[in-house]
Order: structure tokens, then C-alpha cells, then sequence
């Protein structure tokens, strides 16, 4: 779908997967669905990519899959075109399913990193025991890891902000299970003085005070990572930004 400009001034990005696809088994799966970029370290092998679900019919459901190597990913990513202190409140939202839960991590939000080559555990946020790698400088997600020692929980990642960016997962869990074959929806709110609100589901989860930077331009970012040596999937049902226009430039 294309980028619009909204009720005054505002930019959205609606993507429904209902048209074309990145499909498994070409030689170059770098590309574009509508206004996104398809990104994820090992996408240009043969046996990972982006493709519609048939079965989930008219909704337009999109699967992403891994190749079959640690730490190669797939995903989707707007431009680096989100400038919190002058285009806030930044909007963006998922719906999405993960077939299982075992060995792999999944991140969405804001990041000032995404290269075509993408990984979440080498460039963007990572979960490890109870540990959060901040690798990225600037971004604010929704982090999904396998690897945490509470491996059931989404947890609520922020760093580059006037609040130090925390590295210890019990302190950003929050507290609501991913459900494997279950549809949930994650949205993340981000006011222009970097406060940012995490919404599972339509509930509210946490609030945190400068919690990205206001002046680091950042994309919304959607990944999937394989945590084993084994290709593993994730479901997008839709993927949405909305936020204000920068009329400063």
C-alpha cells in the first residue's frame, strides 16, 4: 500500500499483505511490499522470504520465514523517515502470530538500524538469560526472545532517550505471554518528547519517560530470527505507522 497523507498532515503506512509478495526460493529476495522494504540478514538465499498465506483468505495474512542458519532473520522496514521531535505521536502497530515459540526472536518498533542485512542479535536488540543487549543506539520495540529465562513474555525495549535504556529483562517484562497459533495485537505510542506507551491487546503495559532520542531519525521495524539452525516462520496479518509530517523541512 502506498504512503498517504492523512487528516492534517499526518503520514500513515497501512500494508496488508494482499498483493504482491517477496517469494521462498528466488536468488535476490531483497525488495519491496508496497511501501516497505523487505530486509533480514540471509534473504538473499533460496529457502527464506515473505509469501501469502492462502489459507488465512481475504484477511491477507503474510508469512516471513528464516533460512535455516542461527541469527538470519527476515522482516519488513519502513525508511529511516521517523523524527520523534518533529513528527510525534508516532503510531505504529501489528498483528501477528507465531506458529511456536521455541528458538527465535522477534522485535517491532523503532530503530535507528535497518540495513538489508539486518540482524537482531549483531545490530538492533537482543535477550539473553536475563539479559537485554541495547546494540542499537535509538529505538523502542516490542521484544520477543527465546533465549530470556522468562522466554513466554514480550518485553519492552527502549534505548537513546534521556532515560537510560534498561538491560535487565525482569524490569521491562511485561508480564503477557506470547501464545503460539494466537493472533495478538502490539502497538507502540511514541510523544514527541520521547515518551513512549507499549499496548498489548488494546492494555496498556508501560509508560517510560524519554525513552528515545527526539532527534535521530529511526524506521519501524518488523523481524523475525531464527535462534537455531532450523528455518522458522512468523504470521503478519497487517502492519500500520501513522504520524505527524515535519513541516520543518
Amino acid at each position: 500500500m502506498a504512503t498517504v497523507q492523512g487528516p492534517k498532515g499526518q503520514i500513515e503506512i497501512f500494508e496488508d499483505f494482499v498483493g504482491a509478495e517477496i517469494p521462498i526460493a528466488v536468488t535476490n529476495a531483497f525488495g519491496n511490499i508496497g511501501s516497505l522494504r523487505v530486509i533480514g540478514d540471509g534473504l538473499a538465499e533460496t529457502d527464506s522470504g515473505i509469501v501469502s498465506l492462502d489459507a488465512d483468505g481475504v484477511n491477507g495474512v503474510a508469512q516471513f520465514t528464516t533460512t535455516n542458519e542461527d541469527k538470519h532473520a527476515a522482516g519488513v522496514s519502513t525508511a529511516a523517515m521517523f523524527d520523534v521531535g518533529n513528527m510525534g505521536t508516532i503510531v505504529a502497530e501489528a498483528r501477528l502470530r507465531l506458529p511456536a515459540l521455541a528458538n527465535r526472536e522477534i522485535f517491532f518498533g523503532l530503530s535507528d538500524v535497518n540495513t538489508d542485512t539486518v540482524s537482531l542479535e549483531d545490530d538492533v536488540f537482543h535477550g539473553n538469560g536475563t539479559t537485554v543487549t541495547l546494540t542499537a543506539s535509538d529505538g523502542a520495540g516490542f521484544l520477543y526472545s527465546a533465549e530470556f529465562t522468562d522466554s513466554a513474555d514480550w518485553h519492552m525495549i527502549y534505548n537513546g532517550g534521556t532515560t537510560t535504556g534498561e538491560t535487565t529483562s525482569t524490569s521491562v517484562d511485561a508480564d503477557d505471554a506470547a501464545v503460539a497459533g494466537e493472533f495478538q495485537i502490539l502497538r507502540l505510542e511514541v510523544a514527541e518528547n520521547g515518551t513512549c506507551r507499549w499496548y498489548i491487546d488494546g492494555v496498556l503495559k508501560q509508560t517510560k519517560t524519554g525513552a528515545v532520542s527526539t532527534t535521530v531519525d529511526m524506521a519501524v521495524i518488523l523481524v523475525v530470527e531464527a535462534k537455531t539452525t532450523t528455518a522458522l516462520t512468523m504470521d503478519v496479518d497487517y502492519f500500520y505507522v501513522r504520524s505527524a509530517r515535519d513541516f520543518t523541512i
